[in-house]
């Protein structure tokens, strides 16, 4: 028989209840089944081996949280809150189930601005640049090492300042809509030290159009931290790297207007709120 498992938007509540301690349950981040956000969703007694799960056909990341498996699913800022959502689990002995869940809709601003046509379209040799970009990026975000275990799904702030509340902003430049913004961002002045949010291992360095310099660490299973705008790279591809661990330095390279520093958090391919994983600012 197919089980049908909905979201569990009180996990954390329901795992101190029985009695797995708080360290468990700041082992997850905050749960937010909207789109941006990331849906914490039961699959089972953790009382066998570890079942795999795929949302939009890309595999999710689950873990153990007290006496259940939970995938921790991020879910994209273009998903639709109206229609059910659906992870296609893979138990131990092979059969597959659907498991559903069901968003929330989330309104996130927007900001409408009449610049100079020179401000927002790309020179013909920056638009094959930007191109070239994306395709590397969308590769390395897509990465999924299913050996790698995070320790916490918990993120250390990456350096020092306040944050924004810019995630999900959307721009619309002379009335032609931009992507939303898919990261936070914290003020700080040039060369302040960024750390690695949580332990890993850089998979990703690199200079480009829009992001600058950027370092990218993949913490396992889909979850990746990217660190943007520095103004030096101070680790290499490749290297393993522990949670505080120095990367870079916060800088304005790229396509911004000051110094500061994007922090982006990954899950299954999809950027998400980095304000879930970090402790209250």
């Amino acid at each position: 028989m197919k089980r049908r498992i909905v979201v569990v938007s009180l996990l954390g509540l329901g795992a101190a209840a029985r009695g797995t301690g708080p360290a468990a349950v700041r082992s997850l981040p905050e749960a937010a089944a909207v789109p941006g956000g990331v849906a914490l969703v039961e699959l089972g007694a953790a009382n066998g081996p570890r079942p795999s799960a795929t949302y939009g056909g890309r595999p999710v990341l689950v873990r153990a949280h007290g006496e259940r498996w939970i995938a921790v699913v991020g879910v994209g800022l273009a998903a639709d809150a109206q229609q059910a959502q659906a992870l296609t689990v893979r138990d131990a002995d092979g059969r597959e189930r659907p498991v559903t869940f069901t968003l929330q809709p989330k309104a996130y601003a927007e900001q409408r601005l009449a610049v100079a046509p020179r401000h927002v379209e790309l020179s013909k040799e920056d638009l094959a640049r930007y191109e070239r970009e994306r395709t590397h990026l969308a590769q390395v975000l897509r990465h999924f090492d299913a050996t790698r275990e995070p320790a916490t799904l918990r993120l250390l702030q990456p350096t020092s300042g306040p944050r924004s509340s810019s995630f999900g902003l959307r721009r619309v430049f002379n009335g032609q809509p931009r992507s939303p913004h898919g990261g936070m961002d914290i003020a700080a002045p040039t060369g302040t030290p960024v750390i690695a949010a949580a332990g890993g291992e850089v998979l990703d360095t690199g200079d480009y159009f829009f992001n600058g310099h950027t370092v990218i660490v993949d913490h396992g299973q889909g979850f990746l931290t990217l660190y943007c705008h520095l103004s030096e790279i101070d680790t290499q591809r490749g290297r393993r790297v522990e949670a505080g661990a120095p990367i870079g330095k916060v800088g304005a390279t790229g396509r911004v207007t000051g110094p500061h520093l994007h922090f982006s958090v990954y899950l299954n391919a999809q950027s998400v709120d980095p304000a879930l994983f970090l402790p209250p600012g």
